[in-house]
């Protein structure tokens, strides 16, 4: 028989908005920006005066904990799926003010006109007609008379059904009497059934991550500054994208301002770099992950609720030096100098530019590599060679793109036992053989998407090695990629279309070249052995073609810079697939070299 891993009941919306006042169930979102619009506000509080259903809450009890005076607190319930709704009715029905997208607190007024008995979002010309109740939540409160209300809106409205009028007031007061239900989970759940019922229960099938349950038990706990943490982790990513944000947020959050978190993140007020930006959930990874040593948020959520993991009781001390641990590795991932330094590693590499990397998760375990040897006192040479092949290995071997999780968990303990240097010289002998560059590279090139990983590390190969673009005699890849430059076709697109082929076929990364637009425009849609030849006999007579090449010695370096097969001004059509196999085989050995020399 099996048990049952969650209760369910229906609770009046007063008496839940009660336990939210009181700090019974806890809500973590109300910090965060209400994303709903007003008019979403105004349907569900339509639903609620129709007797609609608005669905069911989802709670997860924090467990019990054992304190250090030997006695035990019950945990709190914190609320997982229904923060949206919850702020809707507190700000609607209570008054409640909210943080809008800007981080601004305002008010949401829900207006009501008894003879329609319909609802609006207050404006200025509702504000004005005397048809309308601009305000609900100021005839909601129980201290507020309803006989009172009712004359008073017919004395200014004439000719008013005093009877109707009643009823439709009457009404709207009581929907805090309407009942909502509550799916309140058990405490000893994991992360994983936890994740498993939230789905199964959830209609739109909406995916809470398990950073979403670690964000929430962050800011449920106030005694240990889990709240101001997660407002730390929250407006921290949000200056990384939006540094003008900085005087509005001292100025509305008084509080969170005069606190040590902002004095360590001030520094984004004139910081403009978007290479790495990381959002709540890249952040509480990489400082959970180098700080504690383990790579599965189930386990810092475990830890912050005060877990053994030796004798299976909770105990306040345990969830005490957590969120200890936890200041401290947000504190590192905020450090000025680290995470600037950490940047100019990755440039460093060749990734100029943010869309270059297109593994998230490759970068975090790249600054993870960072701060632990950091914390280690390792050499900076050392640090920044680790930093870039970590980063690239981990690009294109795809080791963070099946489950994260697990891998950030082997990877940081195979580093805490053997340290970053040795343990990837055992990573690059097992995934990175000659059969890897030679064949296995190569076959993954054999694909049609621009953003392939594989074609942005080749890129970043180019850029480090500071190429000159495609015919290019002083533009160099670099300014073409951080210029927005174009991707051309070595074998022009047009060509092989009017040859046939389909755009999987013609749109293969190894027929791409960062080139000059007006490079690419004067080519057309020529085929190799026509303009290659053209290049030739223009450069073998001092001249130029195409470009402002005119040595042809300095064109055969720039055909090699970017892995063009020798007798171009031979290849038709025919030879197209020929020319692929091998161009992938070259792009290979550039990547190949590039990467032993990082």
């Amino acid at each position: 028989m099996s048990i049952q891993q969650y209760s369910v009941n229906q609770h009046p919306i007063q008496t839940l908005l009660t336990w939210i006042s009181s700090g019974e169930i806890a809500i973590p979102e109300i910090q965060r920006p209400f994303v709903w619009d007003a008019t979403k506000v105004r349907d569900l509080i339509d639903s609620l005066y129709e007797g609609y259903p608005i669905g069911y809450l989802i709670a997860w009890r924090n467990p019990s904990v054992k304190l250090k005076d030997g006695t035990s607190s019950e945990g709190k319930r914190v609320l997982i799926d229904g923060q949206q709704r919850v702020t809707a009715l507190m700000a609607s029905l209570l008054g409640a003010r909210v943080i809008n997208k800007d981080y601004k607190r305002v008010n949401i007024s829900i207006a009501f006109n008894p003879k329609e008995r319909k609802f609006e979002v207050t404006n200025p010309a509702i504000k004005k007609d005397k048809t309308w109740i601009a305000n609900i939540s100021d005839i909601l409160s129980q201290d507020v008379s309803l006989l009172k209300v009712v004359n008073e809106y017919c004395e200014k409205n004439e000719g008013s059904n005093q009877d109707e009028i009643f009823k439709s007031i009457e009404l709207l007061r009581g929907i805090v009497n309407n009942h909502i239900g509550l799916i309140e989970l058990n405490s000893d759940l994991d992360i994983e059934t936890v994740t498993e019922i939230f789905i199964r229960i959830n209609s739109q099938g909406a995916v809470l991550s398990q950073a979403d349950f670690a964000m929430s038990k962050i800011a449920a706990n106030e005694t240990y500054n889990g709240n101001k943490m997660r407002k730390c982790i929250d407006y921290f990513c949000h200056l990384a994208v939006a540094p003008e944000f900085f005087q509005q947020l001292a100025e509305v959050d008084k509080g969170f301002s005069s606190t040590e978190y902002f004095k360590k993140m001030s520094w984004l007020r004139s910081e403009n770099d978007d290479l790495y930006d990381p959002s709540y959930t890249d952040m509480l990874r990489v400082a959970f992950t180098s700080e504690f040593k383990r790579g599965r948020l189930q386990d810092l959520v475990a830890l912050l609720s005060g877990r053994n993991f030796e004798t299976r009781v909770y105990e306040e001390e345990i969830a005490e030096q957590s969120f200890k641990q936890l200041e401290e590795g947000l504190f590192k991932f905020m450090n000025e100098t680290d995470f600037k330094r950490f940047v100019m590693i990755l440039r460093s590499a060749g990734f100029v530019e943010s869309s270059m990397i297109r593994s998230q998760n490759a970068i975090n375990f790249a600054y993870i590599v960072y701060l632990v040897q950091r914390a280690n006192k390792i050499e900076p040479a050392t640090i920044e060679t680790n930093v870039r092949k970590w980063l690239v290995m981990s690009v294109l071997t795809g080791r963070y793109s099946g489950s994260p999780e697990s891998s950030f968990d082997f990877d940081i303990k195979q580093i805490g036992e053997i340290g970053v240097s040795k343990y990837l010289e055992n990573v690059e002998a097992a995934e990175l053989s000659d059969a890897f560059w030679d064949a296995g590279l190569p076959q993954q090139m054999n694909t049609s998407v621009a953003s392939s990983p594989y074609f942005k590390v080749y890129l970043a190969s180019q850029v480090h090695a500071n190429d000159k673009g495609f015919l290019s005699k002083e533009i160099t890849v670099r300014d073409l990629i951080t210029h927005r430059g174009d991707v051309h076709h070595l074998f022009p697109k047009n060509y092989l279309k009017k040859n046939g082929l389909t755009r999987g076929r013609y749109n293969q990364i190894a027929n791409y070249v960062m080139m000059q637009s007006e490079i690419n425009i004067a080519i057309g849609d020529k085929a190799p052995s026509e303009y290659f030849s053209k290049l030739i006999d223009h450069c073998n007579n001092g001249s130029t073609a195409y470009g402002a090449i005119t040595d042809i010695e300095e064109m055969r370096e720039n055909f090699k810079t970017h892995c063009v097969p020798d007798e171009m001004e031979n290849k038709n059509i025919e030879h197209y697939d020929e020319f692929l196999q091998e161009r992938r085989k070259l792009m290979g050995q550039k990547i190949k070299n590039y990467y032993w020399k990082l």
